[in-house]
């Protein structure tokens, strides 16, 4: 569990469409002056060196964020303007230190993170004595601790790395306890595409579970037969209401300019209704 490392990974393709859809969400969010708590249970080391041993050992960058031509993807350009200048020093900026950039003032991050090399990182990047808190524990005990919170609006993001099997049992075990504390709770779920009847058995929990009103979103770059993970996808509950037709017009086109065949891959599935 703790082996896991973001840096071989860091600007992939996953990463493209969980930070794009992570915009989308807080943009909806702060439509209105109410402040909002970002619950990030996986936070990471929240900036990445591209440059660095790690990173260039699988050069995943290559085939995500900068392989994208951004004039070709106006629907990008919010989510370009808050890593170009990261692109320019060869980094990459993880979720928390994405949300910092977006956090207005009453906003606040929570961001949790386990291994011992990671937390220490994610301190010195994204650490803040007003409204971001870093705390080294389990992210899913963290995020139950901190619901019902004060504003009672809470975006969540759940980016577990599935190293362990179980995990795609606990996630949706943990976001029924979260959506039970606060049903209005806006909450991502990030899952790989590695082995599709995994994902396959993680849509069937979330449909016999107890959530409402979740969509998933889906996004690949190969076919599922090719080795390694050619597709990855987020489960949203609470989605914006917009956020469907908005994947619709800006995705497909993305997946077919990162898919090495030129072929649109992408799921758009409303599993549990309102």
């Amino acid at each position: 569990m703790l082996s896991y490392q973001h840096h071989y990974h860091a600007g992939n393709h996953a990463d493209v469409l969980k930070h794009w859809l992570l915009i989308e969400c807080v943009k909806y969010l702060q439509k209105k002056d109410n402040p909002f708590d970002y619950i990030d249970t996986h936070a990471g080391a929240g900036l990445y060196q591209l440059n660095s041993t790690l990173a260039k050992k699988t050069a995943e960058y290559e085939g995500g964020v900068l392989k994208i031509d951004w004039a070709a993807h106006p629907g990008l350009s919010e989510y370009h303007a808050l890593v170009e200048d990261s692109l320019k020093s060869h980094c990459y900026l993880g979720s928390p230190a994405i949300l910092n950039k977006l956090l207005r003032a009453g906003d606040q991050a929570w961001l949790f993170e386990l291994h011992p090399q990671t937390i220490v990182e994610l301190e010195k990047h994204c650490a803040s004595k007003r409204k971001s808190f870093v705390e080294q524990a389990d992210g899913f005990a963290g995020l139950l601790r901190l619901l019902p919170n004060k504003s009672r609006r809470a975006l969540v993001l759940i980016d577990p790395s599935y190293e362990i099997k179980s995990d795609y049992q606990r996630v949706v075990q943990v976001m029924e306890k979260a959506y039970n504390k606060m049903p209005q709770t806006v909450m991502l779920l990030w899952y790989p595409v590695v082995e599709r009847q995994q994902v396959e058995q993680l849509e069937r929990k979330v449909k016999n579970s107890s959530l409402r009103n979740v969509q998933l979103f889906e996004m690949g770059v190969g076919e599922d037969e090719q080795k390694g993970m050619q597709a990855s996808g987020m489960i949203v509950v609470n989605p914006p209401w917009t956020l469907a037709d908005t994947f619709n017009s800006v995705v497909p086109e993305l997946s077919k300019s990162l898919s090495e065949d030129g072929v649109g891959r992408c799921r758009c599935v409303e599993l549990v209704a309102e």
